[in-house]
């Protein structure tokens, strides 16, 4: 009886460290766009500022000696220079967003005025991720064609080097709020991709990819159809294996997806989860010629 006592108080303080791990936040905040900045790209910088507000307000920031960056922390909350920070540079990090944002829109003297409200979990970071490197190529597969703006009938590349070996998989937002999965491939049945560290990965080029795998590899074309489009590429990568998002093949010509409230259930899961496992969001434009 004393053993099961312990093995109950033990599990009792187990479930509750892993409840810490996470904290319910909420908040608003309002974004001043410069006049060159569309709507679309105004409500996304200012939810992601909200995000990164929020994160810095609850575990406080982590300040390079730099000449760019400005932290100030007046009765325990933050004022932060965005220009500078990003998400790697607060000690936490956004693990769900719970609901929908709400999103006020104005104009002030002519200047677009976005001010938006949204409720999340966040996670204080204690120990440091695995620093990937990735970028997303454009009509080359050398990383000099890293780009974040595409046109019409441009394809589609991605390099990828870890210190780490583990596990990738790489998923594409549209406008639409459609996800689709990228990699792994359509006819991998194995559902992950192992890659070993310090090695140099291009996805998405047969040519570059091992003969026997070539007939496996998904190339992309980037398509638009209409004036602009913002797309967005999660990078999702972890030292541990973990199950790839439930997705479908709605279309023999696209690749797997599935719709992105469901995406972000599976991301959230697997984030609360798995401490290791990094995720970097990046934003690409498709122009029409």
């Amino acid at each position: 009886m004393s053993r099961i006592t312990t093995l109950f108080i033990l599990l009792t303080f187990s479930i509750g460290l892993s409840a810490q791990q996470t904290k319910k936040v909420r908040g608003e905040y309002t974004y001043h766009a410069p006049e060159n900045v569309t709507l679309e790209e105004a409500r996304r910088t200012a939810l992601e500022r909200a995000k990164i507000q929020l994160i810095a307000d609850e575990f406080g920031t982590v300040v390079a000696q730099t000449n760019t960056t400005f932290v100030e922390n007046t009765n325990g909350e933050s004022s932060v220079d965005f220009q500078s920070l990003g998400a790697s540079e607060v000690k936490g990090e956004w693990i769900e967003t719970i609901g929908e944002p709400k999103y006020d829109i104005s104009y002030e003297q002519g200047m677009l005025v976005v001010k938006v409200r949204v409720e999340g979990r966040i996670r204080e970071i204690t120990t440091a991720k695995v620093e990937f490197t990735a970028k997303i190529l454009c009509n080359g597969t050398e990383d000099r064609f890293e780009h974040s703006d595409f046109k019409d009938g441009d394809d589609l590349y991605l390099s990828f080097t870890s210190p780490t070996d583990g596990y990738l998989t790489i998923y594409l937002l549209d406008t639409h709020r459609d996800a689709y999965c990228l990699l792994p491939y359509q006819g991998d049945s194995d559902g992950k991709v192992l890659v070993e560290h310090g090695k140099r990965y291009v996805f998405f080029s047969q040519a570059d990819a091992p003969i026997a795998e070539r007939p496996m590899v998904d190339e992309y074309v980037m398509t638009c159809d209409k004036g602009m489009e913002s797309n967005f590429i999660y990078i999702i990568f972890s030292p541990n294996a973990f199950t790839k998002a439930a997705d479908t093949q709605e279309s023999e010509v696209l690749p797997r997806m599935l719709p992105f409230d469901k995406f972000q259930e599976w991301l959230s899961r697997c984030r609360r989860h798995d401490k290791d496992m990094a995720v970097e969001m990046r934003q690409i434009v498709v122009r029409e010629e």
